[in-house]
C-alpha cells in the first residue's frame, strides 16, 4: 500500500466529499499519520472509508466522521476540550494539535496505556489520559468543547452540564439503523440548543444502554 497515495485519497474522496472543508481539519488529518494508530491487523483499512475494530470490541471511527467532528467543534489555540472515548488516541492527537489541552477518558485501561505510548511517540505532551467511565464523570471545571466518539440512546444534560458558556458538544444519538450526529451549544443563559450535521451509525459507549427500570 502506498501511504501517502492513501492518505491523498481519503482526504480527497472520503473527507473532503463529506463536506469537511476548514483547511485547518485538513491540515490535520494529512499530517497525522493515521496507520500508526490503528492496530497492526487492520493497518491496510487505515484510510479505508470504514470504521476500524480495535481492542474490547470497540471500533475506531471512519475517517469522515473525523473531519466532520473537527470541524463542527471549531476548536481554538486557547480551548481545553474533554475527549469521551480516546480509543487508540489517534482523534486525540488531532484535537491535541488545536487547542491548548486535552482531557481523555478512556474506560478500558489497557487501552489508555497504549494511546499513551502512541502520543508520546508522536511527541504530543497537552494530553490528560484518564481511565475512568464517562457515565461517572463529576468535573468541578469545565470545557470549551467536548467530543463523544461512542453512540447515546439519546441526548441528555449529563455531558452538556460540563461545558462553559458558549462550549460546543458532538455527540451521535439514537439507535441503528439511523442515528444522528449533533452538536450541542449552550449558551450563556444556561439553555442549549441541538443541530443535526448528518446521521450516520456508531458503536455505543459503554454502559451507554441503561437498563429499563423494573416497575411493579
Amino acid at each position: 500500500m502506498n501511504l501517502e497515495e492513501a492518505r491523498a485519497y481519503m482526504l480527497g474522496q472520503q473527507i473532503r466529499a463529506w463536506d469537511v472543508i476548514d483547511s485547518r481539519v485538513l491540515d490535520v488529518l494529512a499530517k497525522t499519520p493515521r496507520e500508526l494508530f490503528v492496530p497492526d491487523d487492520y493497518r491496510e483499512l487505515a484510510f479505508a472509508d470504514t470504521d476500524i475494530p480495535i481492542a474490547h470490541g470497540q471500533r475506531m471511527m471512519c475517517p469522515k466522521i473525523e473531519g466532520r467532528l473537527l470541524q463542527a467543534l471549531q476548536l481554538e489555540s486557547t480551548h481545553e476540550v474533554l475527549e469521551i472515548g480516546t480509543g487508540t488516541g489517534f482523534l486525540t492527537a488531532c484535537i491535541a494539535q488545536f487547542v491548548e489541552k486535552v482531557v481523555s477518558v478512556e474506560i478500558f485501561d489497557g487501552m489508555t496505556q497504549e494511546a499513551k505510548i502512541k502520543l508520546q511517540e508522536q511527541e504530543i505532551k497537552n494530553v490528560e489520559l484518564q481511565t475512568k467511565d464517562a457515565f461517572s464523570l463529576k468535573y468541578s471545571k469545565k470545557f470549551d468543547a467536548i467530543a463523544v466518539t461512542g453512540s447515546v440512546p439519546e441526548v441528555d444534560d449529563h455531558f452538556v452540564q460540563m461545558l462553559k458558556p458558549g462550549g460546543r458538544l458532538f455527540i451521535i444519538a439514537g439507535k441503528a439503523p439511523a442515528m444522528d450526529a449533533c452538536l450541542i451549544t449552550l449558551h450563556d443563559n444556561g439553555e442549549w440548543t441541538r443541530q443535526s450535521l448528518f446521521e450516520t451509525v456508531v458503536a455505543p459507549l459503554v454502559n451507554a444502554e441503561r437498563p429499563e427500570p423494573f416497575l411493579l
